[in-house]
């Protein structure tokens, strides 16, 4: 297996396709050893190692060496759902009424049983009412009761999911505008288990949870005053329960708080899995990886189910031991009550009422240690929803000076550039060119040179390391991005197309377009294909646009650009895909926009495609402007390094070993994941 420092070392011509390479090694003395090894680390492979990461989000939300979880998390919580607060105030009064009514149950139930035991039955009255009123009337109660708890419980429901939303689109739109750095650091895959399963954690720990802790603390009180109002003996008896209860509620707590915190970072990763892989499920399959992918995901699997287990664990032997304490109370009343009962201390019903009200305090008490280990697994999710929620991006999309137009000369002015992750490795290095308004212009380089890396600058996906960037003469780093990119229409290598319909991706840029509009730039693509479907515009393109060829996504994306009729059009190696026909009817299409003054940057690789161009920029693997000029001033020079590229192209010759740009690869992110999760669950058990 070939690591990513080990790619540095490789380099592919301008649209060479390279099947092996062979390292060199001395003739009579390594062979073997080199064979063993893999390929020789170039100078490159050191500068890689220094990887700067300061934009990933931490596993369990600690952040930039915080500790994850505590009171500041608890009070956020709070904070989230304080615009519910009138609805949840109605909550709490039903709460507080349905709460009263349940523990007015057993004082009557004690009643009942002194009436029916006591010697004296001349009144047959309860409460002042005779037995068939009373009956009706507890009745009534009982069941105006069961109306508040369904108030309650429909208000919660119903608050909590509006919670989850609004975390939801709050978390997913400061998501959306993070800036390129971030998502070079984070896999999407955590991302989308933080969207998910941790805003339900919660959501339901504000709400629902909540509620279940507010009952349980009333219930728990006013049990327990009505035990002392029946008898205070038997009420200090029971008090003894309290503290080694409080003491095993503490330690469960704390031990769920941290297993809920690994759960949560591992179900990250299986996120991470599966996105991945399933992504990219077709490469899968051809070559035969089915089996191997199927256990990457199962042994994650095991490791959730192992922390699962431990979580168990932890929750029986809380409430195990905390129902054997009750158990054995219950006991001691009986034995104590019961011969304060012989002695004539209390009656029956009394003691049948302390009883009761025993069962709430107790049912309380647990009910409030596990409102509390669900409280802290909600701080446990919380702490990674907050450290996504305070991370502002360091290129703030919407700031800048406003962009009413991009026209204009392009200059880059001594620009030097590493990507933020892999700052030890440059890209480029002091270049300077200019794109004069309205040309058309190719940006030729051996791969992995930086030819892409210009789009990326000019879209603001990244700032400059040093120099500067201006169209018409402003720095773009003070523009408006968003604004700046209207004007840009972009078309990458590898053509992205949403779910939805090839009207909605054509539109994307434009979303009140006209149906002519879309029509119109369909056509200039060369779209004519469209007319081979039965729904047409209509035709829905599946995930990724997987109904499609190749060449049919790359025409869509390029209709998707045309049809926001931008100032700057950027084409990265964008009729790749495409037959010669169709390349030459796009550029038909192109050369109409050429006519209305729009700037064309090609980033290309394909021989008519530099032809066509008006000027060409040839960028030496060193990150530096070897040479400019037209194709035939170009061609003229043979020792020029345009002509070395033309000839590399077509000939295959030997390459020179150039660098390619070092981005973190997730595939070695997940593994290295794995291989630490392991070690550390190997520690766990020693």
């Amino acid at each position: 297996m070939i690591s990513s420092s080990s790619r540095n070392s490789l380099s592919v011509p301008l649209g060479a396709i390279i099947v092996a390479c062979i390292v060199d090694v001395e003739e009579n003395d390594g062979e073997a050893d080199a064979e063993e090894e893999g390929f020789a680390k170039s100078e490159k492979a050191a500068q890689a190692k220094h990887i700067n990461l300061s934009a990933k989000l931490s596993k369990d939300g600690s952040g930039a060496g915080g500790s994850p979880g505590g009171m500041n998390e608890i009070w956020r919580l709070i904070k989230i759902a304080r615009p519910e607060m009138g609805t949840l105030s109605w909550a709490f009064l039903f709460l507080l009424f349905g709460s009263a009514i349940s523990l007015s149950v057993p004082f009557s139930i004690g009643r009942i049983l002194d009436a029916a035991t006591s010697a004296d039955k001349t009144d047959g009255l309860l409460f002042g009412l005779n037995m068939t009123t009373f009956y009706f009337a507890l009745g009534g109660v009982l069941t105006a009761g069961a109306g508040f708890n369904f108030g309650r419980i429909i208000i919660l429901r119903i608050v909590g999911e509006r919670i989850v939303a609004r975390l939801r689109s709050q978390l997913y739109r400061k998501t959306f505008n993070q800036n390129a750095e971030f998502f070079d650091a984070n896999r999407v895959g955590d991302l989308i288990s933080r969207l998910g399963s941790d805003t339900i954690i919660v959501g339901k720990s504000i709400t629902q949870n909540l509620s279940d802790g507010l009952r349980a603390l009333v219930s728990g009180a006013a049990g327990f005053a009505m035990m002392g109002y029946v008898s205070i003996k038997l009420t200090g008896i029971l008090a003894l329960i309290a503290p080694p209860v409080a003491l095993v509620a503490f330690f469960s707590g704390r031990a769920l708080r941290n297993l809920s915190r690994k759960i949560q970072k591992n179900l990250g990763t299986l996120t991470k899995i599966a996105e991945e892989r399933l992504g990219n499920v077709r490469t899968s399959q051809a070559f035969a990886g089915e089996v191997q992918e199927a256990s990457r995901y199962n042994r994650q699997i095991k490791r959730i189910f192992a922390l699962g287990k431990r979580e168990a664990i932890v929750a029986a032997s809380f409430y195990g031991s905390t129902g054997l304490l009750g158990n054995l109370t219950i006991i001691g009343i009986l034995y104590v009550g019961g011969n304060m009962v012989k002695n004539g201390v209390i009656s029956i019903g009394e003691l049948s009422s302390f009883l009761m009200y025993t069962v709430y305090a107790g049912s309380s008490m647990v009910g409030l240690s596990g409102f509390y280990g669900e409280m802290m697994k909600g701080v446990g999710a919380a702490s990674r929803l907050f450290e996504l929620q305070d991370r502002n991006p360091t290129l703030s999309p919407a700031k800048g000076e406003p962009v009413k137009s991009a026209r204009g000369p392009i200059q880059f002015n001594n620009v030097s550039f590493s990507y933020p992750t892999r700052p030890a490795v440059s890209i480029f290095k002091d270049l300077s060119f200019k794109i004069e308004q309205g040309t058309n212009v190719a940006i030729v380089a051996p791969s992995g040179a930086g030819k892409s890396t210009v789009a990326s600058l000019l879209l603001r996906f990244y700032v400059p390391t040093t120099g500067s960037i201006t169209i018409d003469g402003r720095d773009i780093t003070t523009l408006n991005a968003k604004q700046l990119r209207r004007k840009i229409g972009f078309v990458g290598q590898e053509p992205v197309l949403f779910s939805g319909t090839i009207a909605e991706n054509i539109s994307y840029g434009v979303p009140n377009a006209t149906r002519s509009e879309i029509v119109a730039a369909a056509r200039k693509a060369n779209c004519q294909f469209i007319s081979d479907f039965p729904d047409g515009l209509e035709t829905h393109v599946g995930a990724r646009g997987t109904q499609l060829s190749g060449g049919q996504k790359q025409r869509i994306a390029i209709a998707r650009a045309l049809i926001k009729k931008p100032d700057i059009l950027i084409l990265d190696e964008a009729t790749s895909a495409l037959d010669a026909e169709s390349e030459t009817l796009v550029n038909q299409a192109l050369s109409k926009l050429l006519q209305e003054k729009n700037t064309t940057i090609s980033i290309a690789h394909r021989l008519s495609t530099i032809k066509r161009s008006d000027r060409i920029l040839c960028i030496s693997a060193d990150g530096q402007l070897a040479e400019e000029g037209s194709y035939e001033e170009l061609t003229k020079k043979p020792d020029g390094a345009f002509n070395k590229l033309m000839e590399w192209q077509l000939n295959g010759g030997e390459v020179e070993p150039t660098k390619t740009q070092p981005r973190p690869i997730g595939v070695e992110e997940i593994e290295r994941e794995l291989e630490s999760e392991a070690e550390e669950t190997n520690r766990n058990r020693v």
